[in-house]
């Protein structure tokens, strides 16, 4: 009886070490859209406008912010690990720049995720200089401050004060 207990948990645990290692396998998501190189083949600098661009790869996920000088198609995969946090692992981005009025393509670049480079933001917070002091303290010391004017309206009496002409 104890070989059978021992074969039937040794067993248990196999299948529970290949069920640990099968979901610590890497998954792989993919976002968003770039055209491939034949489709952006077919697109001629200096003779291709904005709409035989749509026509040819279709409508970007970005375009620039002045006047949609440039279309930006990005296209991310992902790699999700086991508990780990994703990673970018691979990126690219087709940029597609456009000039004058009729939005002439003057330029087509291809960027990778090698190409790129982190910006670091700044996350400085402006300081109000208040410190520690609370509230009712702040009411408390203001109150010696103001004058009979200040409570009731009367304001500033000199030159071009509320008082004068």
């Amino acid at each position: 009886m104890r070989r059978i207990a021992g074969r039937v948990s040794r067993a248990v645990l196999g299948l529970m070490l290949v069920a640990a290692l099968a979901a610590c396998a890497a998954r792989y998501r993919n976002h968003g859209y770039v055209p491939d190189d034949d489709l952006l083949s077919e697109i001629v600098v200096g003779v291709d406008t904005r709409a035989s661009v749509e026509e040819t790869i279709g409508r970007p996920t970005t375009a620039g912010l002045l006047g949609e000088t440039a279309w930006y198609y990005v296209a991310s995969q992902f790699r999700h690990y086991g508990a780990r946090a994703p990673r970018e692992v691979r990126r690219q981005l087709v940029a597609v720049a456009f000039e004058g009025e009729g939005g002439t393509v003057s330029n087509v670049a291809r960027f990778t995720l090698e190409d790129g480079k982190p910006v670091e933001l700044s996350r400085r917070v402006t300081d109000s200089g208040i410190g520690e002091i609370a509230l009712i303290d702040q009411l408390i010391r203001n109150f010696g401050r103001m004058t009979a004017g200040d409570i009731f309206g009367g304001g500033a009496t000199g030159p071009g004060g509320p008082g004068q002409p």
